[in-house]
């Protein structure tokens, strides 16, 4: 069964070129509530810890730098069948191969800033809005 939760950030290139109020805006139209958000700027150990995941891979070190290289925006999404819908409404990695009208085909600048992570799992999706909100900063 399906979860009605997913977890997202608007990444720093997408913040810094004014993609904020877009993003949210397909979001909305997506059908998504947003339940809880905030702006913030990773500090590397944070970074380090969340992409802890990632840190055999060869583009761990890439990513944390360019994760806590301006703000971003995180936020929990809620909708049925969330963490799919969502995945579709934000296309694919590579923004060369993501569908017109998905997030990434429309902000984002290259496959590394691809302005937009979604949770890729229902799992996922509860233990990455864990580590940004505690259950008092959900609506």
């Amino acid at each position: 069964m399906s979860g009605n939760i997913t977890f997202t950030i608007i990444k720093p290139t997408a913040v810094s070129q004014g993609y904020i109020g877009p993003i949210l805006n397909k979001i909305h139209q997506g059908g998504f509530r947003i339940s809880a958000m905030r702006m913030l700027w990773l500090t590397r150990g944070e970074a380090e810890h969340f992409y802890e995941v990632h840190k055999e891979r060869p583009f761990y070190t890439d990513l944390v730098d360019f994760m806590t290289s301006g703000p971003i925006v995180v936020a929990i999404l809620n909708k049925e069948n969330a963490v799919e819908d969502y995945r579709k409404l934000i296309g694919a990695t590579d923004p060369e191969k993501a569908e017109e009208g998905t997030i990434r085909k429309e902000f984002a600048k290259s496959m590394q800033e691809n302005a937009v992570h979604g949770s890729d799992s229902d799992e996922n999706a509860n233990i990455e809005s864990s580590f940004f909100f505690s259950g008092l900063q959900r609506f």
